[in-house]
């Protein structure tokens, strides 16, 4: 197995799709993984252009994701996919998930893991009694910095942590966007294929997820306002959520799609009661700790840095003083995928730090954190308690 590259398949992905040029882009980096077959759209004809778009042969491309599973496991083993990438919007991630798992393929989808939290504890409970590798694409996990924080704050150099702020802004839909042709606005703002939200549901998740992920902490309860500022639409374009954790500290979610001429930086400030830190994807190569009785450090990303953890170094890919970036951190969550399922085909033990990716529970909890934001912005109720 392991002298050859893995097979991907993907769904979705076709014409106008933004995420599916990510993910292929992101799982070919390290050569590990090669794109052998799709369904790209709902429409054959458009799947099979872009089939031809992508050289792949005509036989590998398929007309739905149903015949994919029927005709891949049809395949000599060394020849059908060994998982399926599934890039779709929200509505259409539920049955390809549970076929693929249900006819023995290994998982990786793009966030949030279903259309509503009902779908996600089904999912969940196929994934485990399946046994197979699931991945979700919380893109924020996957930089070096990411994961120095948290191993920082588990290692407790910030001590016991008091407060959590993330915050999300982004510009993109300051305007109906949607009521042009662009495809990825469309969608998003349409409860029949976005869901119960909008903004939580698209970036909302990713600041949550940055928030446990990174302060190691688990919420408890929240309290959320969530808005529509743009006249017309139906879900929400913006929001904030106090949030309390497990260990008593408190927190602050910020997100919102209208924030006229911002792009995309994601970024986290966790307090302890002996330092702090921040990091930010603009940029993203610097991890600031912060001591009140001494100067700041600066943790930079690099190759034989020595004060670096294993966590972080594991997923670098350039030398000190080159951007590691958006692709870059895609792509460790497929590198690390990779590593794992190669691992289990050998028969092998996967390092740790390979085994740090996002999965099932953070899908299903992403899912019951947009369930609970939504019923606490229409709640007269101060909290609401956070329960799966």
């Amino acid at each position: 197995m392991s002298n050859r590259k893995l097979k991907m398949g993907m769904i979705g992905g076709g014409p106008g799709s933004f995420i599916g040029a990510v993910h292929r882009i992101s799982a070919a980096m390290d050569g590990m993984i090669e794109l052998a077959a799709g369904a790209f759209s709902s429409s054959p004809e458009k799947s099979a252009e872009t089939g031809k778009e992508l050289f792949l042969p005509a036989t590998r491309v398929y007309g739905s994701y149903d015949e994919m599973f029927e005709k891949e496991k049809q395949l000599p083993e060394a020849d059908r996919i060994d998982f399926v990438a599934i890039v779709t919007p929200n509505h259409v991630h539920f049955d390809p998930t549970k076929k693929a798992l249900e006819n023995g393929f290994h998982v990786v989808l793009d966030k949030p893991m279903t259309f509503n939290y009902e779908e996600a504890k089904t999912l969940n409970k196929i994934i485990e009694e399946t046994g197979l590798l699931f991945c979700l694409t919380h893109t924020y996990t996957g930089y070096p910095m990411v994961k120095e924080a948290r191993h920082l704050i588990a290692s407790g150099v910030l001590g016991e942590i008091r407060k959590v702020y993330v915050e999300y802004p982004q510009g993109w839909l300051w305007t109906s966007l949607e009521k042009t042709d662009y495809k990825q606005a469309i969608w998003r703002t349409d409860p029949s294929k976005s869901g119960i939200a909008n903004c939580m549901g698209d970036i909302g998740t990713h600041a949550f997820n940055l928030a446990e992920y990174v302060s190691g902490l688990k919420l408890t309860k929240l309290c959320a306002d969530l808005n529509i500022v743009v006249e017309g639409r139906t879900l929400d374009d913006d929001g904030a959520v106090l949030l309390k954790f497990d260990n008593g500290a408190s927190g602050v979610l910020m997100a919102t799609q209208i924030a006229t001429g911002a792009e995309n930086n994601i970024k986290i400030r966790v307090f302890g009661d002996k330092a702090g830190l921040e990091w930010e994807q603009d940029n993203a190569n610097t991890l600031i700790v912060r001591h009140p009785e001494a100067p700041d450090q600066v943790y930079r990303t690099g190759g034989n840095i020595p004060y670096l953890s294993s966590w972080s170094m594991e997923n670098l890919r350039t030398p000190g003083g080159h951007p590691e970036g958006y692709l870059e951190a895609f792509a460790n969550l497929y590198r690390n995928f990779a590593r794992c399922l190669y691992a289990r085909k050998n028969g092998e033990t996967p390092k740790k730090e390979w085994e740090d990716f996002p999965g099932a529970e953070d899908g299903l909890r992403g899912m019951a954190f947009v369930e609970h934001v939504v019923k606490s912005g229409k709640s007269n109720e101060k909290w609401t308690k956070f329960e799966l």
